[in-house]
């Protein structure tokens, strides 16, 4: 046998071996459960909420520059949202792209892709941050800037009602050069759900 041949072998059962471990961390993914583990980095026109008890919090600047995001034509926020992803099996779980849409309070903020490889370890939990950025007048438009307000005080915790965070995934893997793409969105919430 020449080493042309035995190269071509070991690439054969290389390739087979990853497309092996490929199918299994998909099979392992569709028994994983996910949970919201935490929203951070919370910006809103350029003041940091993460830190904001009450409205007495907020210093002469943060309030200017609130002010002026009402003012301009966008209000832009950003936020990171920390999913956890909980394997229950023996072997790793992974896919390739994330697909996601945002909710807060019931509103579709904004959607966006993770367009990066991840993997869950065996019996063990791993963090995915998901960057989120959207203009707040544009999603929340037709709404007054008392009800802008309201539902950026509930986002920092100082409001009257606390914020619901939901986010639906869908995630997609390739094995063998086939792209295969979950169908419809599992939906994430703050508590991991019982399946």
């Amino acid at each position: 046998m020449n080493i042309k041949t035995l190269f071509f072998l070991f690439f054969l059962l290389f390739e087979g071996c990853d497309v092996a471990r490929q199918a299994q961390q998909v099979t392992n993914l569709v028994s994983c459960d996910f949970r919201i583990q935490s929203v951070e980095k919370i910006n809103l026109a350029g003041v940091e909420l993460q830190n904001i008890n009450s409205v007495n919090d907020l210093n002469i600047s943060d309030v200017a520059l609130i002010l002026a995001g009402f003012a301009s034509p966008a209000f832009p926020l950003s936020l990171q949202l920390n999913l956890e992803g909980r394997n229950p099996n023996a072997k790793e779980a992974g896919l390739n792209k994330l697909e996601w849409m945002l909710f807060i309070d019931d509103i579709q903020m904004t959607s966006g892709i993770l367009d990066k490889p991840v993997t869950i370890p065996a019996l063990s939990t791993s963090i995915i941050p998901v960057e989120v950025g959207l203009d707040l007048k544009q999603v929340l438009s037709g709404k007054s800037s008392i009800a802008m307000l309201n539902f950026c005080l509930n986002l920092a915790g100082v409001g009257n009602t606390p914020t619901r965070f939901k986010i639906k995934l869908k995630p997609t893997v390739i094995i063998a050069g086939a792209t295969l793409t979950y169908p419809g969105y599992i939906t994430v919430i703050t508590e991991y759900l019982s399946k």
